[in-house]
């Protein structure tokens, strides 16, 4: 089962050059930081998204399993 959820801004169409990848613990961060990554590294507006481009990125977020670091 996974515990967290990523984002390779490079899986997007046309972005095949960016390097940014995104992993959080829960699909809403992943959205969040997406959309502060198109703002600031691409120049878009998340707010001019249609749906279709919504649901394109949605197929993009992929379940990932994190190894996470036990306190001692």
């Amino acid at each position: 089962m996974s515990n967290a959820f990523t984002y390779a801004c490079r899986d997007c169409e046309g972005m095949e050059a960016c390097p940014a990848s995104i992993v959080a613990a829960s699909e809403v961060e992943v959205w969040k930081l997406i959309e502060l990554h198109a703002e600031f590294a691409h120049g878009e507006d998340p707010a001019d998204w249609d749906q279709d481009t919504r649901t394109y990125l949605a197929t993009l977020i992929k379940p990932v399993d994190v190894r996470v670091k036990e306190e001692a």
